[in-house]
């Protein structure tokens, strides 16, 4: 993070993290310091404990200072770097990913991370997942520059993706038809008349503005490709949960705090993604996403998830013809 993010950051939540003091207290904590120790925490992933020796102060005052922080960070800054999506930021979304990643008609990337978190009490196995450790699940969609539209966080880690997704607000909005989608148009240079999409892994149920790949038994040529295509496009959720957990490495261990507080943690983490992006460029993030990605995480092999309406698997098919055709066509000009 750069000096002038930093301070930009400082000056928004000013306000928030100022106390009315005693007159006895000769030397209060500025909220310049408690930006500092939140961002320490969060970037170290150190106890608190250890952090209540670095800045001298006391344990429980640092956890209050961490939350405080947090819940200063999202309040302030979530409207501003991830507001809810428009029509129109729906259409630029769709311009970049056609741009930086050659897929048509796709308004984001969906996934779900796991958030390792001490196991709660009294939980049982609520939140104990099939990588056996305890956390709780952050489902994040972001655009084609790595920056997160909309994320959820608070899922039982024993659920899916899928799961998870059907559970979530997100899918109730489009279910129902509230979100602000675009209405359906061309794919570029063709008569195909398709909806706006999302894109995501076999996890996910595969519905009108849900695209998944094709199952592996029932997978040709064109549908192979087709799925390389789709994955390529899918690295932007990828590259922007690589992206936090290289930079804030707090999540690379569980989050020793209870249930809530890890919650707002995360919000934290997932806005501070979108100013650093916002501020200095999407380039670093995605460098970084896409070095984690390579070397730290293992590839997560998912159930595939059964559930599909007939009008998606129709729209897929429009969207592999069309992939394939541009192949064939460019195909043939480099011939030429």
């Amino acid at each position: 993070m750069e000096l002038v993010t930093f301070n930009y950051i400082l000056e928004k939540i000013n306000i928030q993290l100022i106390k009315n003091w005693p007159n006895f207290v000769k030397q209060p904590i500025t909220p310049r310091e408690k930006l500092i120790i939140t961002l320490r925490y969060l970037a170290t992933g150190s106890s608190y404990q250890t952090l209540s020796y670095t800045f001298r102060v006391g344990r429980s005052t640092v956890a209050e200072i961490v939350k405080e922080t947090c819940h200063a960070l999202w309040d302030v800054f979530q409207p501003i770097h991830m507001p809810q999506p428009s029509k129109k930021m729906f259409e630029q979304i769709a311009k970049d990913y056609w741009d930086m990643w050659n897929f048509p008609n796709c308004i984001g990337s969906i996934d779900g991370k796991h958030i390792r978190i001490q196991c709660p009490p009294d939980s049982g196995t609520m939140y104990y997942n099939y990588k056996k450790i305890f956390s709780l699940v952050l489902q994040g969609v972001a655009d084609a520059k790595c920056k997160f539209i909309c994320v959820e966080v608070g899922g039982y880690g024993k659920q899916s993706d899928g799961g998870t997704f059907n559970a979530s607000a997100l899918y109730q909005l489009i279910k129902t038809g509230n979100l602000d989608i675009p209405p359906d148009s061309n794919l570029p240079g063709s008569d195909i008349f398709v909806p706006h999409v999302f894109l995501a892994d076999e996890a996910y149920p595969l519905l009108q503005n849900i695209l998944r790949p094709y199952a592996r038994r029932i997978c040709g040529k064109n549908e192979e490709y087709f799925n390389s295509r789709l994955s390529r496009a899918r690295k932007s959720i990828e590259c922007a949960f690589g992206a936090i957990s290289s930079k804030w490495r707090l999540l690379r261990k569980p989050i020793e705090t209870d249930v809530k507080s890890a919650e707002i943690i995360t919000k934290a983490i997932c806005i501070l993604n979108n100013i650093i992006i916002d501020m200095e460029g999407f380039e670093t993030a995605m460098k970084e996403g896409e070095d984690f990605c390579e070397n730290n995480e293992p590839l997560a092999i998912h159930p595939t998830n059964h559930v599909y309406q007939k009008i998606g698997k129709n729209i897929r098919d429009k969207f592999r013809d069309f992939i394939c055709r541009t192949q064939t066509e460019q195909f043939q000009e480099d011939k030429l």
